[in-house]
């Protein structure tokens, strides 16, 4: 028997990857005016090696640019800004997936324009601060707790995002499910105490996450929509519940029966959170059946073990790629990896983004 390797060369729905290493999405905040410009661009092209990318989050909707700087996706400069990244990308061979984020409770007003507003399952605030330019940290606004409407309306904002991606030369979507934003906050007790068809029940905390991928896969194709989800997550004040794996192990299903294209799931015990056990993996393996994706802490030895093991089907790498360009470069020719400047995650300009090494 074959097993594969980081360096085989797996499908992906209709995509041929150039190798298991997936780039993780991870916030950077370079995005001036919510609009992606050449620099954007830039970045992403220098780690096409990657055998697929997972961008940054981007907001499907005004009412999701919680966070100073991040980039969205709803408007005809949005989807113009992101055509030059994808075209950046696809020119080197790379190939490369827009996560889309709305970040629900996880937002202050001063980061939005006129006219949105900081919604959320319930009236729940975040127990965080969140930095405004020109204002410093502040304390995260009280959501407006969302009507049947605000939750229509939301949920079409998920499937025209996907549209725009595809006309942006991305190809396909990752729904951002994890890490305590708005699907996930339909998730869990913490931030959802909904008494309707959207809360309570094990059934009724999925719907929200099904029902984005499913209106999702309906106007682009399910082989081209992946979901990213945080079991046992912490950030961003999501908390364990005695049905915890019950639920993602009912959202795994049925988000197979809606036929996505891959499940990746963060394990975020390497900064501090609670383990994702081996067990629970295999059990959302399971009862996926599709491609899995594990992220959270990896080496390239780690992720070799994993993929032999049949784990996993891709591995992806968050913090590496940020000050490594070429990180599949390094990892296969066994070299030293640089480190990251931490002072530099979220900050404008090319410092700490643009400027790393291409080869260390």
């Amino acid at each position: 028997m074959t097993y594969p390797t980081l360096f085989s060369t797996p499908h992906l729905g209709r995509l041929e990857l150039s190798n298991r290493i997936v780039m993780s999405p991870m916030t950077r905040n370079r995005c001036p005016g919510n609009v992606p410009g050449s620099l954007v661009a830039e970045y992403y092209a220098q780690r096409a090696e990657a055998g697929l990318i997972v961008t940054e989050g981007i907001a499907p909707s005004p009412d999701g640019l919680g966070y100073a700087r991040i980039p969205g996706l709803f408007s005809d400069a949005q989807v113009a800004g992101w055509k030059a990244v994808t075209t950046a990308v696809h020119a080197r061979g790379g190939k490369i997936f827009a996560q889309l984020m709305h970040t629900g409770r996880a937002s202050v007003a001063g980061n939005l324009p006129a006219g949105a507003r900081v919604i959320g399952p319930s009236a729940v605030a975040l127990p965080a601060k969140i930095w405004v330019d020109g204002e410093g940290e502040q304390p995260a606004t009280m959501p407006v707790p969302m009507t049947e409407q605000d939750v229509e309306s939301a949920l079409e904002q998920y499937a025209r995002a996907s549209e725009r991606a595809i006309e942006a030369g991305f190809d396909g979507v990752e729904l951002h499910g994890a890490n305590g934003y708005l699907i996930d906050q339909f998730l869990n007790t913490a931030s959802n105490l909904r008494t309707d068809r959207w809360g309570g029940t094990v059934e009724n905390r999925i719907r929200f996450a099904v029902e984005a991928a499913r209106r999702a896969a309906a106007r682009i194709g399910g082989d081209r929509v992946g979901i990213r989800v945080s079991p046992y997550g912490a950030f961003n004040g999501m908390v364990t519940d005695d049905a915890h794996e019950e639920l993602f192990e009912a959202l795994a299903r049925a988000l197979s029966e809606v036929g996505l294209v891959y499940l990746h799931v963060v394990d975020h015990s390497a900064m501090g959170a609670p383990e994702v056990k081996p067990s629970v993996k295999q059990k959302l393996k399971a009862a996926f059946g599709g491609a899995l994706i594990l992220s959270g802490g990896y080496d390239a030895p780690r992720a070799e073990a994993d993929l032999s093991a049949g784990r996993a089907d891709l591995i992806a790498f968050g913090r590496p790629f940020i000050s490594n360009p070429r990180l599949p470069t390094l990892l296969r020719d066994d070299k030293p990896l640089a480190a990251p400047d931490f002072a530099t995650f979220y900050t404008p300009g090319e410092a700490g983004y643009t400027d790393y090494p291409a080869v260390g």
